[in-house]
């Protein structure tokens, strides 16, 4: 591996441990509990379940390496669906409102990232895919 690929594989097995426990920690608090939620928020309780798997597997999914570049764009709508829908009001830092989407938005820039640069993850490479 070059410097290339260790800097990103850092990043994305990290990222992956990130969005592994947010989806983990919704799985927890009980999925019909985040269906509640979303519904509350005049979303689908249906998406509630979605996010949850899309971050749990998504996650898992970019800790191993496998499809980087596709999960990306999977958890970059996640993302901006919690920024636009959840935190936007509460401005950047947050407030008395909750917290804000700074995390949310490194986390976007982050995935971001993996599908402009069409990141492959170490099982996209041992699968012969080139590194784009």
């Amino acid at each position: 591996m070059n410097k290339q690929q260790v800097a990103n594989t850092v990043l994305h097995v990290v990222l992956g441990i990130i969005f592994f426990v947010h989806g983990l920690a919704k799985l927890q608090m009980g999925l019909d509990n985040v269906a509640g939620w979303f519904g509350s928020m005049g979303l689908p309780g249906f998406l509630g379940y979605a996010v949850a798997f899309i971050e749990l597997l998504g996650g898992a999914a970019l800790i191993i390496g496998l499809g980087v570049r596709y999960v990306s764009i999977l958890l970059a709508i996640v993302m901006l669906g919690a920024i636009f829908k959840v935190k936007l009001a509460n401005g950047l830092l947050g407030g008395d409102q909750g917290p804000g989407y700074e995390l949310d938005l490194a986390l976007l820039a982050a995935v971001v990232y993996f599908i402009i640069a069409g990141v492959k993850g170490p099982v996209d490479r041992m699968f012969g895919k080139k590194q784009s």
